[in-house]
Formats: C-alpha cells, sequence, structure tokens
C-alpha cells in the first residue's frame, strides 16, 4: 500500500539503478538515493522509470503508481516500446517480435518496429507486414540523416526503451540519436551468428527533444516469458489488427485459429491480415493453451 508523501519529499524520476543505489532526476537536481528498509518486505522495490518521493536525507520513502511495468530488465512507466529488427545479420525473427508486440500491447505500451541494415538487404517485405497490421514502423538508413530524425522525433517527451536481439544495432541508433551517449557497441558474433551483450544494466538516457531513452540487454527467445505471461483468452486482444474483425465470427468464443466462418481466418486469406501474423497468433496459442494455472 502507497504511503502518502512526506511534506517535504522531493519527487523526482529514477533513471539509473546499480547495486541498491538509484539515481533520482528531480526538477532541482540529480540525487543518489536508497530505498527504505520496508521495502524489501514488502516484495517490491524501485526501478528505472518510477517517479518516487524520497527524503531530504535522500531515502526512498514511496514508489508511485505505475502505469505499466516490465521484469526484465525492470522499467517502469514506459510511453513506448522500440524494437529494433535487423533485415539480416542476425536474421530477423518474426515470432518472436510479434510476442513482444504482443506484451507491449498487453502493458499497453505503444509499440514500435525500426529497422536497421537496410544498406545491406531489403526491407520491403518486413515493412509492409507491420505497416498493414497497423504498427508503427520506420527505416533507419545512416546514409539519409532525416530516417534518423525521424525516430528522434518519435522519443520528444516520451519514456522510450529500446530492445531487440543482440547485435540489431540498437546502441548505434542510439549513438546517431545522440552522439553524446557514446554507447558501447559490439560486433556479431560470426561464430555464433548474434551479437555479444553490451548493455549491463537499464538506464534512462535524457535528450535534448525532452525525451528519456533506455538501452536494455538483448532478448531471447528464452526470456519472452520473464516479461508477461498472455491468457489464451486474452490474445486476440494484443493483435489489434484482429479488432474489425473479431466480432464478426460465426461462434462468440472463436479462438481465429481453425473454426468455420472466422472473419479473421477470412481477412488473412483475402489478404487484409498479414499471414505472418496470423501464423504467429495461432502459435501463441498453443503455447498459451499449455500454460499451467500455477504458472500464472
Amino acid at each position: 500500500m502507497n504511503m502518502i508523501p512526506e511534506k517535504n519529499n522531493i519527487t523526482g524520476l529514477v533513471v539509473k539503478s546499480i547495486g541498491g543505489l538509484y539515481t533520482v532526476e528531480s526538477p532541482d537536481g540529480i540525487y543518489e538515493c536508497v530505498p527504505r528498509g520496508i521495502f524489501r518486505k514488502e516484495g517490491r522495490s524501485p526501478c528505472v522509470g518510477d517517479r518516487v518521493s524520497f527524503s531530504e536525507d535522500r531515502v526512498i520513502t514511496d514508489i508511485l503508481p505505475r502505469r505499466n511495468h516490465i521484469i526484465r530488465p525492470p522499467l517502469a512507466n514506459m510511453d513506448q516500446l522500440i524494437f529494433v529488427v535487423s533485415v539480416c545479420e542476425p536474421a530477423p525473427n518474426l515470432l518472436l517480435l510479434d510476442k513482444f508486440i504482443a506484451i507491449a500491447e498487453y502493458k499497453n505500451i505503444r509499440p514500435v518496429v525500426v529497422l536497421t541494415k537496410v544498406d545491406l538487404d531489403k526491407s520491403d517485405n518486413i515493412f509492409s507486414i507491420y505497416k498493414k497490421a497497423g504498427i508503427d514502423i520506420a527505416v533507419v538508413d545512416y546514409s539519409d540523416s532525416s530516417s534518423v530524425e525521424n525516430i528522434k522525433s518519435m522519443l520528444a517527451g516520451k519514456i522510450s526503451a529500446f530492445t531487440g536481439n543482440s547485435g540489431v544495432g540498437k546502441s548505434t541508433l542510439l549513438n546517431a540519436i545522440d552522439s553524446s551517449l557514446g554507447l558501447q557497441t559490439g560486433e556479431i558474433s560470426k561464430k555464433l551468428g548474434r551479437g555479444r551483450h553490451t548493455t549491463r544494466h537499464a538506464e534512462l538516457y535524457r535528450l535534448d527533444n525532452g525525451g528519456y531513452i533506455a538501452d536494455t540487454p538483448g532478448f531471447s527467445t528464452f526470456e519472452t516469458n520473464k516479461y508477461d505471461i498472455i491468457r489464451k483468452e486474452e490474445l486476440s486482444s494484443c493483435f489489434t489488427e484482429f479488432a474489425d474483425y473479431s466480432d464478426n465470427c460465426r461462434f462468440s468464443d472463436c479462438s481465429h485459429t481453425k473454426e468455420k466462418d472466422c472473419a479473421v481466418i477470412s481477412a488473412v486469406n483475402e489478404g487484409i491480415i498479414p499471414a505472418s501474423r496470423h501464423e504467429s497468433y495461432c502459435q501463441m496459442y498453443e503455447e498459451a493453451k499449455a500454460i499451467k494455472e500455477w504458472e500464472l
């Protein structure tokens, strides 16, 4: 239960967390703070993106209500999740991307897809899939500075997290958006076919347009359930392109996977809903069916 902030407390934004020490940005300065001991007993702790109250002796006394929260890396109050996807090296994994887009929708965080390495391969197919699905998508081409400016404008006044498989170029993109960040970049391992993890903790970086960005560790197919678990009954609402059709199915409890007279499947067959998106949905639905109640 949240406490009422004390009169002399200061409110600020947690922008960094390392080893139990929290960097909090407030209107009158930046402070290094520690949390109250009772938080551990209550099974909660501040995380990057939290709005918190802290005392004059730099003790965090309260964590203000969150709009959303992801577990790994721990981030709160995100406005948007930027999914950085390379068109090659490493090859895009659309199922994994669709899983994370669904989680973003489930948590009411705006998903944005950014395609990189378009100088090495074509991006038209992936671009058309997500454009048709109604998901915000952009292409970054470092030979065209306006493409970087376009992404930077998306970040103005918002808290955004950048994520994607290691090696897709997250840090390179962030450095292009703001060269003062100086984030470490890692080359793709030819042997493993994926990048080395170069980001060790979550941290918000302030941009000159009022936005904050978080560079986060790369994710893998084994970590998706650490973000959240979506029940099968809730899954279709996380594929927003289904919304115009799901109420027109013959059966009110239609799963949109194989039923007769399913309006969603008809839209897929007509090319209105991208086939790859529906394939991802069907696979995720089967995985959700296999989840035991105790896992939730």
